[in-house]
């Protein structure tokens, strides 16, 4: 199995509509992730969270994801989702994934097999690689 990551992804204003998943078709068509869990929570102007299954985020966004592959209800728990509802702000909708970037299966493979750990990883923001590149660019002219 390649390297398992999450992704919390927000939408203000309970916004969400569904205009992300052909890129993620696209990455799972192509191999180069497998969904593993996708689930959504909706957090109310007053507050209240529930979880969303994608009949309720309405009939046009959930029919995008019919096309969506993936194994999706193992690796989330109750405990997580609630713990995302409580960290999102009020009116918000967010979508939980989880995936494996299959990718990188046979580098993650060989790590293990060597007797390899992983002591740290992280991603970089996207803001933080602009701001790098616009100051680079700055520099040289």
């Amino acid at each position: 199995m390649g390297p398992v990551e999450y992704a919390v992804i927000g939408f203000p204003g309970n916004r969400f509509n569904g205009q992300i998943v052909p890129a993620l078709q696209e990455l799972v068509d192509s191999g180069i992730i497998r969904i593993i869990d996708l689930i959504f929570v909706h957090k109310d102007v007053d507050g209240t969270v529930d979880v969303v299954e994608l009949e309720q985020i309405g009939e046009g966004v959930a029919a995008e994801f019919d096309q969506v592959d993936g194994e999706v209800g193992f690796l989330v728990s109750q405990s997580d989702l609630e713990t995302v509802g409580a960290s999102l702000p009020n009116n918000t909708s967010a979508g939980v994934l989880v995936w494996e970037n299959v990718w990188a299966e046979r580098f993650a493979t060989a790590v293990r097999n060597s007797g390899g750990e992983l002591y740290e990883n992280a991603r970089i923001p996207y803001e933080l690689v602009q701001a790098a590149q616009a100051f680079l660019e700055a520099e040289s002219a």
